[in-house]
């Protein structure tokens, strides 16, 4: 029996190995196709979302239409296309302006900065950002150039729309995604997040800064606790006769070990960082939120939307497409997407590292939350 654990742990090392290996053939790849274009720094994308919830409904209006009233129909849409076809085609000219003229406050949509002159010409705008969170939180450098954006060309008239989906994962990544949610407040930029599937964690770290949270009713919130997993495979490689060692300068440089002898002064510490954090993690929520009872929902538990309205973690059972369609008819609901540059080797690299990551993502989503429906 231990021979055929042995031989199983064996291959599951040289397979980890070799996966190993072809992500850092890929990273490699990746970064030497972006060395060679180094002036292109990717490029901001604004779409005009009210184009396509009017299709939706046009859809719905003409069906069972004939003759006279359905040719008066598409000649009534056909207007309104060529007028939506042009606007969106100087917004996105616009939003060119912004990464080569920063300075300019106005220069993101054609209208002034704050109570400048203009202020007010054109329709609400609400900005709809998207964050599809992951262990490390990569999007966090997309979501910092879509922020820049915004913050350099909107006005406190202007509202932010995120739409959010994250398990939670590094303190580090879903930390600087908060920050930069931040930056909005600071210029008195509405944010409302919308969770319609899952928020927790780090992702509930980054929900909590805006002004207001919807949700599903089914969507997943909360989690507000710490978690680290090492293992460790010492007993193992003594079995082996496998001698580790680990040399450190500084008492705590290195409290607990995956290869080496962890003592109980080490598990103390490591536990004691954990709980440090964990404490960072209550006072941030409890800034952002002050009505919530901290020691009630700080546990590290989850809960639905349903439920998490009466904790307070929740303003509003709300999907983002119904708040997107009450607001379509009289503001200008602007996608803004950043892309980074689009070279071969980037998207070999970056495919296949997500593959590999996208495992990590399942067993990250089944220890922080736990089974679920």
């Amino acid at each position: 029996m231990i021979e055929l654990l042995l031989e199983t742990l064996g291959f599951a090392l040289k397979a980890g190995t070799i996966v190993l290996a072809f992500a850092a053939i890929a990273g490699i790849v990746a970064t030497l196709a972006a060395r060679q274009r180094p002036s292109h720094r990717g490029r901001l994308v604004l779409r005009r979302l009210n184009a396509q919830l009017r299709h939706a409904g046009r859809q719905i209006r003409h069906a069972g239409l004939r003759g006279k009233a359905l040719k008066a129909a598409r000649k009534s849409d056909q207007r309104a296309d060529k007028i939506e076809k042009k606007q969106t085609a100087q917004l996105q000219i616009e939003a060119t302006q912004v990464e080569t003229e920063a300075a300019d406050s106005g220069a993101a949509t054609g209208t002034a900065g704050p109570g400048g002159e203009g202020a007010g010409a054109m329709m609400k705008r609400v900005f709809v950002l998207d964050f599809d969170g992951d262990i490390r939180a990569r999007r966090v450098d997309h979501l910092r150039e879509e922020i820049t954006a915004i913050v350099t060309g909107a006005s406190e008239n202007d509202e932010v729309l995120l739409r959010l989906s994250s398990p939670g994962g590094a303190v580090t990544g879903y930390g600087l995604a908060a920050s930069q949610l931040g930056r909005l407040s600071q210029r008195k930029i509405s944010l409302t997040v919308a969770i319609d599937q899952v928020a927790a964690s780090g992702g509930y770290m980054m929900a909590c800064v805006a002004d207001r949270i919807i949700a599903a009713p089914f969507a997943v919130v909360g989690s507000i606790g710490v978690v680290a997993t090492i293992p460790n495979v010492r007993r193992l490689l003594l079995e082996r006769g496998v001698d580790v060692e680990q040399l450190t300068a500084g008492t705590h440089k290195r409290t607990l070990s995956v290869l080496g002898e962890n003592t109980d002064e080490g598990r103390a510490h490591f536990q004691a960082d954990i709980d440090d954090m964990h404490q960072q993690f209550k006072e941030h929520v409890g800034r952002h939120r002050p009505q919530l009872d901290i020691a009630q929902v700080a546990t590290g538990a989850h809960w639905t939307a349903d439920r998490a309205v009466d904790l307070g973690l929740v303003d509003e059972l709300l999907t983002s497409d119904d708040w997107l369609l009450a607001r379509h008819q009289d503001h200008e609901l602007i996608s803004v997407k950043w892309e980074p540059p689009q070279t071969v080797g980037r998207r070999f690299g970056v495919g296949f590292e997500n593959a590999i990551v996208s495992v990590g993502e399942r067993l990250w989503s089944r220890l922080a939350l736990g089974d679920r429906p």
